[in-house]
């Protein structure tokens, strides 16, 4: 892994407020990254995942008509259960009542607003390191599972 494999990442934000769109994106951009894309409405989250097919999510929890907790369950039933989709949770609510529910229900990180810059993209390199060798890894169990279901032979 390199770090053009990182920078080539494709990431959706998810967040209602256009200002935090702009900054996420802005950073972004600084970092590097250029396939991000990004919506205010949260009840395209499900069509903007399938459609772009993201390597991270960057999550708000606290929306109108659908909330990131309502996000998250969505996700969930379309995530396959062997893929490793990092959801970075970003908001305002510390409480340690959010956080446990948004990890329980499959965020991979939590983020407390307002957030230090360094912090979050420090956060973002580090869950899409771990997206791309997981994706490495389970390339390289498809290639070796044909030696392991040998058939075996009798004397």
């Amino acid at each position: 892994m390199n770090e053009a494999d990182i920078l080539n990442a494709k990431i959706l934000i998810v967040d209602d407020a256009e200002a935090n769109l702009k900054l996420l994106e802005d950073l972004l951009t600084r970092e590097g990254f250029h396939q991000v894309i990004s919506t205010a409405d949260s009840t395209r989250a499900l069509d903007l995942y399938k459609a772009f097919e993201p390597d991270l999510i960057l999550l708000d929890l606290m929306m109108p008509e659908l909330d990131g907790y309502a996000v998250l369950e969505m996700l969930s039933r379309h995530i396959p259960k062997d893929e490793y989709l990092p959801v970075l949770v970003l908001t305002a609510d510390a409480t340690i009542g959010a956080k446990r529910k948004a990890l329980a229900l499959g965020a991979k990180d939590f983020l407390t607003k307002p957030f230090d810059t360094i912090e979050a993209m420090l956060r973002v390199w580090n869950l899409l390191e771990t997206r791309i060798l997981y994706r490495h890894l389970k390339s390289l169990n498809a290639e070796i599972k044909p030696a392991v279901h040998l058939p075996k032979t009798s004397e």
